[in-house]
């Protein structure tokens, strides 16, 4: 009895987590990362100064310049701004992404860092997730390396 209990606890929890899990693509990735982000969850030397009601790329002026499966280039006009998006790995725990770009300020640089990206519900936005991560084709440099990237999500 105690074994048909634990296989029944089993397949209930998996048919649990199959329904939380959230539809991350499997092809097209770094446009459905260009499309989805919230950008007011990237690190605050990176993202644009902040807008009531503004969440995305394109929201802040942003155009996508180079595009492919894996990675995109995104640039703002008219100040040349640019922000380079690599997809590292996805998996169903969200997608991890190297993302680079000139710092807001003369003393932050050149900033990269290690982002996992997660899906809160299938219509809402990408939100950015403190990485522990670390990958040799991103190594974190520039900025403050303090600096919290968690969100309240």
């Amino acid at each position: 009895m105690k074994l048909l209990y634990g296989i029944a606890t089993l397949a209930f929890a998996s048919v649990a987590s199959a329904k939380t899990s959230m539809p991350y693509p499997t092809e097209k990735v770094a446009e459905f990362v260009v499309e989805k982000l919230d950008v007011t969850t990237l690190p605050s030397a990176i993202r644009p100064r902040h807008e009531k009601t503004k969440k995305t790329f394109s929201d802040y002026g942003f155009m996508t310049r180079q595009l492919n499966d894996n990675a995109a280039i995104i640039e703002r006009t008219p100040s040349g701004s640019q922000i380079n998006i690599r997809v590292l790995r996805q998996g169903p725990a969200g997608i991890y992404v190297c993302v680079e770009g000139p710092g807001q300020n003369a003393s932050d640089g050149h900033i990269q860092r290690v982002l996992l990206l997660k899906l809160k519900d299938p219509n809402g936005l990408l939100k950015n997730r403190e990485s522990g991560k670390e990958f040799v084709e991103c190594p974190a440099i520039g900025g403050l390396y303090n600096e919290s990237q968690t969100t309240g999500y």
